[in-house]
């Protein structure tokens, strides 16, 4: 388990970015937190979109609501295009078939 985790105040340490973020990120419901022995952890699996929240935090100046906001937003659109592929995917077995 020790290897899917990173600890919370040196990943801000290296991203230069606040631990009170990621406190927001959870209070949001955003991200997870596990606590082990003392330590916070972040999953590494979630870095990528702590990464993508920060950047909306500190270099566009978006508000949590604001990034949640946008975070439904993108997996709407991420579900439309599977939809969009599948339907394109039909849409070729059909046109062989004729």
């Amino acid at each position: 388990m020790q290897n899917d985790l990173i600890i919370i105040s040196d990943y801000c340490d290296k991203c230069h970015i606040e631990p009170s973020f990621i406190d927001l990120l959870q209070e949001s419901g955003l991200v997870d937190i596990q606590s082990e022995g003392g330590e916070r952890y972040l999953l590494f699996s979630q870095l990528p979109d702590v990464e993508r929240y920060s950047r909306m935090y500190y270099d566009l100046s978006i508000n949590m609501e604001g990034i949640d906001a946008i975070r439904h937003l993108l997996e709407k659109i991420n579900v439309m295009q599977k939809e969009i592929d599948d339907l394109h995917a039909r849409l070729r077995l059909y046109d062989d078939m004729f």
